[in-house]
């Protein structure tokens, strides 16, 4: 029973299948030869960045980089446009409740530039209440040229208005920079509404592969950018004393790139959309709110995010039994479900806790699974004489 989905996703035939056909009859270098092979490869390739435009409803195929998932797209986006726009004085608005891939990016690039970092705080003990919005406006001073903020939490259950953030943002001239791992296969998102100029995303957490994701990035943005890595497919011309680029995406693109799995990831945004990404974000809200509800009755158990408007993420603790002893013991009931940090060490020691259990689910879990998984609860807690 698979309870970790924001970790990964499983994957379904079809994506597997067209990673498989793909290296079976049409495995070759892209952008590179001029035989058929090598054509067909490519168009294949160009072809997944279309469909992942359209699958964020992206402008443009060219406002997409294939990167290996939303930590490069982060990283790319700090170096590149963080390293060439920020000076000292500068300041980054992050979230309390970023993932370490949102937030050490950052942090780098402001040791690196002399930029400060600020925090829009959460709210509450068990940061039920979300953001705290209410600071927002104080927060988005003439100093800030950079919002990075998470469309939802993987840690709480979160899901952050990234459209009002963008907005507030993009009234001031600040440049905004959307964590979309959490979103992009669980409900629809579409980059224009919600008026980011960057969303990043990984693929195997959208029932894609893993080692590819892309970054949205307004084309007037990427082209603006410098290169963030050096090397072959990215370069127009070299000279022995220097080189000129490529515009986007190609400049960000450097060497050989995750050409199959991008076509597989392709498949994974068809396969999602024909199952219908409302649907899918009504069933995993809907298992949320019952696993709420019915771990809610569990003896000394603390539940993290809001008890409605949940998306597929429940996080929990007991103040007797460590996450990984839950874990743990779970596992020995079929149960995968995830213990630890989450990678969000500072939110964890801001609500007082070193980890938590959580369980995630996606569109192939059930309630009759939840009722599993508080059974099991019951008899951990059982062993380690909770009642």
């Amino acid at each position: 029973m698979y309870l970790d989905n924001a970790a990964t996703a499983q994957k379904p035939h079809v994506v597997i299948d067209t990673l498989s056909r793909f290296y079976e009859h049409d495995n070759a270098n892209v952008h590179r030869g001029l035989h058929a092979l090598s054509n067909r490869a490519t168009e294949a390739y160009e072809g997944a960045r279309a469909r992942v435009a359209r699958f964020i409803n992206a402008t443009d195929p060219a406002e997409i980089v294939f990167t290996r998932g939303t930590t490069e797209s982060i990283n790319l986006v700090a170096a590149s446009w963080g390293g060439a726009n920020l000076k000292p004085g500068d300041v980054i608005l992050l979230t309390e409740m970023e993932h370490h891939s949102n937030m050490v990016p950052w942090q780098l690039i402001a040791q690196r530039t002399g930029a400060k970092i600020r925090y829009l705080p959460v709210v509450g003990a068990n940061v039920e209440g979300g953001l705290d919005l209410a600071q927002l406006d104080a927060l988005l001073t003439p100093e800030v040229k950079l919002f990075a903020f998470t469309h939802v939490s993987n840690t709480v259950g979160n899901l952050n208005p990234a459209a009002l953030l963008c907005g507030q943002a993009r009234a001031r001239g600040i440049v905004t920079v959307v964590d979309g791992a959490q979103a992009i296969g669980h409900m629809p998102v579409d980059v224009r509404a919600i008026g980011c100029d960057f969303y990043a995303f990984s693929g195997h957490k959208m029932a894609g592969v893993t080692g590819i994701g892309a970054l949205y990035g307004r084309r007037a943005l990427l082209d603006a950018m410098p290169p963030y890595q050096g090397g072959g497919g990215m370069i127009s011309v070299v000279e022995y004393d220097g080189a000129k680029w490529k515009p986007s995406p190609e400049r960000f693109e450097a060497g050989t790139p995750n050409f199959a799995d991008a076509v597989a990831l392709g498949a994974a945004c068809d396969y999602l959309d024909a199952l219908g990404r409302t649907a899918i974000a009504q069933h995993d809200a809907a298992l949320a709110k019952i696993a709420y509800e019915k771990l809610s009755g569990l003896p000394g158990i603390r539940i993290l995010g809001p008890k409605t408007e949940r998306v597929g993420i429940t996080s929990f603790a007991f103040s007797e039994v460590h996450a990984h002893d839950i874990v743990t013991f779970a596992d020995e009931d079929g149960i995968a479900l995830r213990g630890g940090h989450h990678c969000n060490q500072p939110l964890m020691k801001k609500i007082g806790l070193t980890s938590t259990t959580r369980a995630s689910f996606y569109v192939y879990n059930t309630e009759q699974e939840i009722d599993v998984l508080v059974a099991s609860l019951r008899r951990i807690l059982k062993f380690f004489g909770v009642s």
